[in-house]
């Protein structure tokens, strides 16, 4: 099943509408969908470098905005659809264990965790399952998805095919360097 997903994905993205697919991929996957958009905004990006900005804008308000369907499927439908959904993808430890992250750490655990390749909606959900303050959950979540998004997108632009490789191998370590680079900045920031 997520081999005919992805190539669904990859058909989309070819498709001369494919800016309007990645908006409504970015959207579900938020909430429900198994598939990264980063599939389909990879190809958008090489195709047109030079709409880059454009590709990675509309990736990041999409998924910001579907990041409330799956808030919402936390905040009032945790005990039904947002377990189901929890089930299906095998986050249900990680439910459990972002609980005293999101405690201790509020907005910023948001911010770290958004901007990984680890599913969002395990974050969009727990946070309305948690009854995350709502203004705080909207700027991290703009925060996280803009940097994930923006960065894949600039580095795609910067260097090209090349660069493909790299990032679909190594996003984990790409989001880890980019979120240390955020905090240590708001770090040196702070000390200065």
């Amino acid at each position: 099943m997520l081999q005919k997903t992805y190539d669904w994905m990859m058909e989309k993205a070819a498709h001369r509408h494919a800016i309007w697919w990645l908006a409504l991929i970015s959207f579900v996957e938020s909430s429900f969908f198994p598939i990264p958009p980063d599939l389909m905004l990879i190809p958008l990006v090489l195709a047109a470098p030079t709409k880059w900005f454009r590709v990675a804008l509309v990736c990041t308000l999409s998924s910001v905005a579907g990041g409330y369907l799956g808030y919402a499927i936390g905040y009032f439908f945790m005990d039904t659809v947002g377990v189901a959904i929890l089930d299906v993808f095998h986050l249900n430890e990680k439910f459990q264990a972002f609980k005293p992250l999101v405690d201790q750490y509020g907005a910023w655990v948001i911010i770290v965790k958004g901007a990984t390749p680890i599913p969002y909606k395990l974050i969009t959900i727990s946070a309305g399952a948690f009854h995350f303050d709502l203004a705080q959950f909207t700027i991290a979540s703009f925060v996280a998805r803009a940097m994930r998004f923006f960065l894949v997108a600039a580095l795609l632009w910067k260097f090209g095919p090349p660069i493909r490789d790299f990032v679909e191998k190594r996003l984990t370590l790409v989001m880890t360097v980019g979120v240390v680079l955020l905090v240590g900045g708001f770090l040196v920031v702070k000390l200065v």
